[in-house]
């Protein structure tokens, strides 16, 4: 074995940084070895012969010598062996420095974990070699050398783990990956930002609500919008009283059907079931919860039935509606509209929370003569707007329920139609309540718990006209509420006269005032919510009807038979009536009256606000104004 192929093996196996490779190079092995790989790979070369110097055993010695003392484990014992002998056995000499210099390689490796980083991130030791021939490294001190622990062979702690490995793999039971599909060969461990769901951003859109005079307005709402929040801002916009009776209207104008929408109801859903000429409108509905007030207005006895005994209290009626194990029952005579026909035939019906069902045998309520009309889980109800023109309903009072999936076919309508409005409303209540049960309670209970907890100095959101006026006498150092009925009109008559003579004072010139107050009293009231000018009784009774049967709901407008008269249109135990107010002269001045005269108000301001206070004549007092806003 030549001393070149020696002086290989030692120049791949030694580290970088070993001087002794250094001086290998110096004394020419690795020249001549590469000489040797060149002629090997050309093949011969014409003319000429590459030849290998021999290395002698000096040589060798002067490159052992030059290592520095603690690279080389076995560096004492080749030392001695190459001083006492002139001819070696290289064979042996490199099986001994194959287990040097692995240890070595072990040492390195440990010292190479220890090394700093730099501040691109790398290791000291990775940083690029220099091309050409090696430099001379820099010498390091004692004191920064790492410690090293005994020579152990690479090969053989390689397979020790790798034999610990298998006996921990083994030795554990197998537990199945709950997400195979991330670990796929197709997909990596990590999760992508395409592996995950799509974020469902907080998708808009536009919707166009319509208001009583025909004005309308785009809002852009959120997709989990709900009615009332809608209701909210738009109230919000409009510089409206919110008082927590405006309502979101659902209007079917080709069907001629509305309803008015929960309060918890998403309207981007709702809309989603309209046809193109269906609209929303926005309006008030002061009947919405009242039936959770007064009960016993909404539901006659002879009308409900429950499966256990009732004590009758009003309590007692709304908790055997709302609790979900009770049984009611709603049974009554209705008209019924035959699917595809034009023909009604009335019907014993009762309302169940299971559905509508008809009675094939009179009066029978027997499982086998009850024949089912409608579901209530994927329908809503709804008033009939025009049901005798369009339906030839047998009277006003119709009523509808409209399956989800319904949207121009009327064919497909369940057509009802009730002898009163009392009956009418308490089906459609008892529809409602059965079909959302607390769900209606919660939207009545949220506007109270949102009004306790406003600050008691915070302005109050109610409509002037909900009982907020009252008769006041300040006559005295102290203002007192005046309780007395006859002492509150005979106080609001003396104000009045008051008022009268201050607006008929004089100009400068001792001409009267330009506008005279016989003009100005006659005029005033228009700009009152309240007064909705020259419409028609039908049309008065609808808008009541429209914004809720409640009691003392009123609105005024001009006489059709009396132009110098007005009338004043109000709802009493869901009955409408009305009252005319005719005009009467005294001293030359115009009053108006309800009471053939005994009770005068110089304009219809003073009136409405008298009966907001007082009953008078009429059957209750005025409480609420219907109104139309502009959008």
């Amino acid at each position: 074995m030549q001393l070149s192929a020696f002086a290989d093996c030692l120049s791949k196996r030694l580290p970088d940084d070993c001087p002794g490779a250094c001086a290998l190079w110096k004394l020419g092995f690795g020249a001549d070895h590469n000489a040797e790989q060149e002629a090997a790979a050309t093949g011969p070369v014409t003319g000429g012969s590459v030849t290998s110097s021999p290395v002698t055993g000096s040589q060798v010695l002067t490159w052992v010598l030059s290592v520095k003392p603690g690279w080389l484990p076995q560096q004492t014992a080749l030392r001695s062996q190459l001083l006492t002998e002139d001819d070696v056995d290289l064979e042996a000499l490199v099986n001994d420095m194959n287990a040097s210099l692995e240890s070595l390689y072990s040492a390195c490796s440990m010292q190479s974990d220890t090394v700093p980083l730099l501040q691109n991130g790398q290791h000291a030791r990775s940083q690029p070699r220099a091309s050409g021939p090696r430099s001379v490294q820099p010498q390091v001190s004692p004191r920064q050398r790492v410690q090293r622990s005994q020579p152990v062979h690479i090969l053989a702690v390689r397979r020790l783990q790798e034999e610990d490995q298998q006996f921990r793999t083994s030795s554990l039971p197998a537990i199945p990956n709950p997400f195979p599909e991330l670990c796929g060969p197709g997909s990596p461990p990590v999760l992508t930002p395409g592996s995950l769901p799509p974020s469902q951003a907080a998708a808009k859109q536009d919707v166009k609500v319509f208001s009583e005079d025909g004005t309308s307005k785009v809002v852009e709402i959120l997709a989990d919008m709900t009615a009332r929040d809608l209701c909210q801002l738009l109230v919000y916009k409009s510089h409206c009283v919110d008082d927590n009776s405006w309502t979101l209207v659902e209007h079917h104008p080709h069907l001629g059907l509305e309803r008015c929408l929960e309060d918890h109801e998403l309207v981007v859903q709702v809309e989603s079931t309209m046809a193109s000429e269906s609209k929303f409108l926005f309006r008030k509905n002061y009947a919405k919860y009242e039936f959770f007030k007064n009960p016993m207005n909404f539901f006659p006895e002879q009308m409900v039935t429950w499966c256990q005994q009732s004590n009758g209290s009003q309590s007692q009626l709304l908790q055997n509606f709302l609790n979900s194990s009770s049984c009611p029952e709603i049974q009554g005579f209705l008209h019924v509209k035959e699917l595809g026909k034009k023909s009604w035939k009335k019907l014993y019906v009762c309302l169940r929370r299971s559905g509508l069902y008809c009675s094939t045998k009179g009066t029978s309520k027997e499982p086998r003569h009850l024949q089912l009309l409608a579901d209530l889980e994927d329908s809503n109800i709804f008033s009939l707007i025009a049901g005798r023109k369009q339906y030839s309903a047998p009277t006003d009072h119709g009523l509808c329920i409209k399956p989800n999936k319904v949207r121009n076919e009327a064919k497909e309508l369940r057509l009802l139609c009730a002898e009163d409005e009392q009956t009418r409303t308490c089906w459609m209540t008892a529809f409602r309540l059965l079909k959302y049960g607390m769900l209606l309670y919660q939207n009545y209970r949220i506007p109270q718990q949102r009004k306790a907890l406003l600050s008691p100095f915070s302005t109050p959101v109610r409509s002037v006209s909900e009982n907020s006026l009252v008769a006041m006498d300040f006559s005295g150092q102290t203002g007192r509420v005046i309780e007395n009925p006859a002492e509150a009109q005979s106080a609001a008559l003396e104000e009045g006269h008051a008022w009268r003579k201050r607006s008929t004072r004089m100009n400068i010139l001792g001409s009267q005032s330009p506008l005279h107050p016989s003009t100005l009293s006659t005029v005033i009231h228009r700009t009152q919510h309240w007064f909705h000018g020259r419409i028609s009784r039908e049309e008065s009774h609808r808008i009541i009807k429209q914004q809720g049967l409640v009691d003392g709901l009123f609105l005024l407008r001009d006489s059709q038979s009396n132009p110098k008269a007005f009338v004043l249109t109000l709802c009493h135990h869901q009955k409408i009536k009305n009252f005319q107010i005719l005009p009467c002269e005294d001293d030359g001045q115009t009053f108006f009256s309800l009471d053939d005269g005994n009770t005068k108000f110089s304009d219809l301001i003073q009136l409405v606000d008298f009966y907001q206070l007082n009953k008078g004549v009429l059957p209750c007092k005025l409480k609420h104004h219907c109104i139309r806003v502009a959008l």
